[in-house]
Formats: C-alpha cells, structure tokens, sequence
C-alpha cells in the first residue's frame, strides 16, 4: 500500500470511529480505492470540484456515510441515487453496506462511464450505473430509498423522482444548511418525517437532511 493509501486509511478510521461505523478491513480498502480512482478520473472527467484525496475522504467519503443512521437496517435495501455524478453516496453506502441494492442514475455520459468503471474495479456486485435522466430510468422494481446529493432544489428531486419510490418508502435528501425556503415549496402530500443535522467528522459545515414520504 502506498504511503498516501496509508494516510487515506488513516483518516477514514478516524472518521468512522467518530460517525460510530464498524467496517472491514475490505471495506475500507474499497473506499480508499474508490477515492484514488475518483481523483484519478476526475483529472479528465472533472467529476468533483475536490481535488485532493485527503479533503474526499472527509467530503465525499464520511459525508456520505453520515447518512446510514437515518437509513433503514434490512437486508436487500433498494436504493436509488440520482444524480450520482461521481457515485456519491451511492458508492459508499454499497460499499458500507453489501447486502443493499444499488442503483447509481446519471445522464451525464461521462460520468456514468465513471460509475460502470468504478462498480467494475470495485468489485461492487451490489451496484449497477444507468446513464439515464431519472424521469426515463428503467427499472424491474420500486425502490426503498430514493436518495440524492447536491442533485436539485426538494421540489424538483420530488417531482422527478417521486414514481420510482415504494409504497412505505423514503426520499432523502442530502443538503447544507436547512432549506427552509424549499422545504415550503413542497407540495402538499408530501410529509416531512424528519429534518436532522449532520456532524460529519473533520467538516468544518453546515450539514442537514431532508427525510420524506410520499401517501400510500
């Protein structure tokens, strides 16, 4: 392992132990793999405004992580993640949890030839890349979750994703400060179950989510 694969280990052990996650050892290697490949592509692709692996880990990697105490525990979870873009959280939460369902959407061609690619070096069996607006996504199955980072303002997300969610399920949306102002545009059988603050280690940011459900 090279010494700057050491010090991403490093820096991601700290971050779970702080978030409260136990991962394996493999576990954690494949999140250190994604990063490297994610600054990797992302010198051509442009997939991230990040640049420094050091600073994903803490961005892309442990924000993303923050989010599974908000998230059912069930074997067999579907979750969809619009507007991957670099695979994120989607890539994480499957790495973090095998036994998941993942489906990454994106229309942006570059960017899903990224995902293909990473669930491929990942050995993410659990995960599959559609290079896809939301609205047009395949699928053989609602999903459980339908979650989206950094995608579009809540009534947007909402309105383009609402059919792809099963009936009991739930729409999270990850955000920085609390919108107040989007979560008023809401439309009206929408029902916010829950609004919390995230403290992501080593983030010095406003981090919040958004958790809703759609009637039965």
């Amino acid at each position: 392992m090279s010494e700057v694969a050491l010090d991403l280990t490093a820096d991601l052990a700290r971050g779970l132990k702080a978030l409260g996650l136990a991962l394996d050892a493999v576990q954690r290697t494949q999140l250190v793999a994604y990063v490297e490949l994610l600054a990797k592509w992302n010198r051509t692709y442009n997939l991230t405004a990040i640049r420094e692996p050091a600073r994903m880990v803490t961005h892309h990697l442990l924000d993303s992580l923050a989010v599974l105490p908000h998230l059912p525990v069930r074997e067999g979870l579907r979750v969809l993640d619009v507007g991957s873009g670099g695979g994120l959280p989607g890539i994480p939460l499957a790495i973090a949890r095998p036994g998941w369902h993942v489906t990454l959407v994106d229309p942006n061609h570059k960017k899903a030839a990224f995902l293909t690619q990473a669930t491929l070096e990942l050995r993410l069996r659990n995960a599959r890349a559609a290079a896809s607006r939301v609205e047009d996504l395949a699928s053989d199955a609602p999903f459980d979750v339908v979650v989206s980072r950094a995608f579009a303002d809540l009534a947007t997300f909402v309105a383009a994703a609402r059919s792809h969610l099963a009936i009991g399920g739930v729409m999270l949306a990850m955000k920085g400060v609390h919108p107040t102002e989007e979560l008023a545009e809401l439309p009206a059988d929408v029902t916010v179950i829950a609004t919390p603050s995230l403290a992501v280690p080593g983030l010095d940011a406003s981090r919040s989510l958004v958790l809703m459900q759609l009637p039965s």
